[in-house]
């Protein structure tokens, strides 16, 4: 079969991370002592880093023949597993206070040093994303800058919540010169959601409930933060992806931003006046067309309708591996129920050509690995089969 009779599949959310042996490694050599006692009392929140699953984060072979054989030939590398001095996995974890902002800056930087070398053992089908903080813009720029330098082509931006004051909202100007360094650089940011941007919840048996309900919209915010803040107006390259977010929130977010958009080039909101520095040239739908994407964590058939309404190029398919909530190991199962009716050249655009654009992937390079283990067109066009019961992915849940 012809390389061109299968896709080339990029997943835009997948994760890892190192263990504890390996982040002990990497940390500088001024801080181990502090990591041997930290890790001491350490207890592993998550049950997919307990099991015999977790070497997943971290095993190349084992890694790269799970997703081979899911179809997937390449990846946008997030973290996963805890790295040094902190409580839990970062994409979950609350912004750092200033008391324990050093000791999780180092425990970062960690990270970033283990993701430098597991990316460059797979360039052609790693992405890593760069971890940083923002409690210090310039520590930020320069871990940013050090990433680039050691192949990491991404920047993950964290979130801030509304009971961090010591961290700036993502509207603010404050971050320019760290916006100025990622368009310079061409790394795409990327929000991803969970506990970054999310205050702290009280300790009740319905805390993982307030969580699931509110952490989209906390993730949600730096789209209209961004927008209203006038960040792609000063910085018009600068790449924003959000990601497992889902996707139906981005109609009603976008309508009603057109809508107050038009109401400010009149003048007013309301009564409330709006000064006409606030007013973007670019209207926020011109300017998710031009700067924003959405990273489509194990779409439903509703998300793929929302790519149709808002423009294919602007969403990006991806697994969640080895998440529990991923559609892997059932993910051709997935694009088929999801996907069906679709002609090959616009799933190809959400499967691989997007993501390629955004985060510098080759897919001239990446062909060859597709034509061993990406399905066939023919494959994903077939109408799906019976969903297993080990499925348990929200793919299959939701219509």
């Amino acid at each position: 079969m012809e390389a061109t009779d299968r896709y080339t599949i990029i997943s835009a959310d997948c994760h890892a991370g190192g263990n504890h042996a390996q982040y002990r490694d990497y940390l500088a050599a001024d801080y181990v002592d502090k990591f041997d006692e930290w890790r001491g009392g350490y207890k592993n929140p998550f049950r997919d880093l307990q099991d015999d699953g977790r070497s997943r984060n971290w095993d190349d072979d084992r890694r790269l023949a799970d997703l081979h054989a899911d179809g997937v030939v390449a990846e946008v590398v997030f973290p996963n597993t805890v790295p040094p001095f902190f409580p839990t996995g970062v994409v979950v974890a609350p912004a750092p206070s200033p008391e324990t902002y050093r000791l999780r800056l180092e425990g970062i930087r960690a990270h970033n040093r283990w993701l430098a070398d597991f990316v460059g053992r797979h360039p052609k089908q790693r992405v890593g994303l760069a971890q940083i903080l923002l409690n210090d813009i310039d520590e930020a720029i320069s871990d940013v800058r050090w990433c680039r330098e050691h192949g990491i082509k991404g920047v993950l931006l964290p979130g801030a919540a509304p009971d961090t004051p010591w961290i700036e909202p993502l509207s603010s100007a404050a971050y320019d010169p760290l916006w100025a360094v990622c368009q310079e650089l061409d790394m795409p940011v990327t929000h991803h959601a969970g506990g970054s941007g999310i205050p702290e919840f009280a300790d009740t048996p319905f805390r993982n409930l307030l969580f699931m309900m509110e952490t989209g919209f906390y993730a949600n915010r730096a789209f209209w933060h961004m927008i209203w803040g006038g960040v792609f107006e000063r910085f018009p390259q600068l790449k924003l992806v959000l990601t497992e977010q889902g996707s139906d929130w981005v109609k009603p977010a976008l309508n009603r931003m057109e809508h107050f958009y038009k109401l400010m080039k009149s003048g007013r909101v309301g009564e409330l006046g709006i000064p006409a520095e606030a007013i973007g040239s670019l209207s926020p739908l011109e300017t998710f067309q031009r700067n924003i994407w959405i990273g489509a964590s194990f779409p439903a058939p509703s998300d793929a309708a929302t790519m149709r309404e808002f423009g294919i190029d602007r969403f990006m398919w991806g697994s969640d591996y080895p998440h529990n909530e991923a559609c892997w190991p059932y993910s051709t199962l997935s694009l088929q129920r999801t996907f069906a009716g679709w002609n090959s050249a616009d799933l190809r655009t959400v499967l691989s050509e997007n993501a390629a654009a955004v985060y510098g992937f080759d897919l001239a390079a990446l062909e060859p690995i597709a034509a061993e283990h990406g399905p066939s067109v023919e494959q994903v066009a077939a109408p799906h089969g019976e969903i297993p019961t080990d499925a348990t992915s929200p793919a299959f849940q939701r219509n």
